[in-house]
């Protein structure tokens, strides 16, 4: 079965992109690896950030969807009650690491959207902004409720390390491996899943930081 043209160069974008990093690589690169012309990038997308952006949301959208699908299900069950912090990062982490276990580029496609956080590029953040707009309202909004004697601030920063501890899985999963000399299997994707949770949930619910200049203590579990 014949790829169609602008599914060629899709394809030989992201993999070029999961490879290189976006600035590495040039239209010339990606012409050549999908084997077309330049005239076809340009009549399919009109330019390279286009494209760019285009690689990204034919994984993210449908992962983001995904993400926002879970928590509303997740809410609607609890009714009018906070989720657990447990069911708020589930709903965040799952979909994202699903795209391992049911592709068969997973690990390739996992390192590509890794690529979306952790790209400094305009063409990167541009997507990312247009991408993500609505799943981080919304979650910010999930995890205030679900751990509200956290000060905003504070909150901020967990979540950041939070999104921190799924892109790194996701983007050097090949080193848990080596690292762990063969003990931790990065292709178990559902034990994976489940550690990211439990230890993102014991970090978002410390104690606050002294150093901070706030007095420590445990927070309290909100069921």
């Amino acid at each position: 079965m014949t790829v169609p043209t602008k599914e060629q160069i899709l394809d030989a974008a992201e993999k070029l992109i999961t490879e290189r990093g976006i600035d590495a690589v040039s239209l010339r690169a990606i012409t050549a690896a999908a084997d077309v012309n330049l005239a076809a990038v340009h009549y399919h997308f009109g330019s390279k950030d286009a494209l760019v952006h285009k690689v990204f949301e034919r994984r993210i959208r449908p992962m983001n969807e995904e993400r926002l699908r879970q928590l509303e299900a997740a809410e609607k069950a609890a009714g009018p009650g906070p989720l657990a912090v447990e069911t708020v990062l589930r709903a965040l982490i799952e979909p994202a690491m699903r795209v391992a276990a049911q592709h068969e580029r997973g690990p390739q496609l996992m390192m590509m959207c890794g690529r979306i956080y952790a790209e400094r590029s305009m063409a990167a953040q541009d997507a990312f902004d247009d991408l993500f707009r609505e799943v981080v309202v919304r979650f910010r909004e999930a995890f205030a409720r679900a751990l509200p004697e956290l000060p905003p601030e504070e909150l901020g920063w967990r979540v950041h390390f939070a999104a921190g501890v799924m892109v790194h899985t996701m983007m050097a999963s090949d080193k848990l491996q080596r690292f762990s000399g063969g003990l931790c299997d990065p292709r178990d994707t559902a034990a994976a899943v489940e550690r990211m949770i439990g230890f993102c949930a014991a970090g978002m619910r410390a104690g606050l930081p002294t150093a901070a200049g706030v007095e420590g203590s445990k927070i309290e579990v909100v069921q």
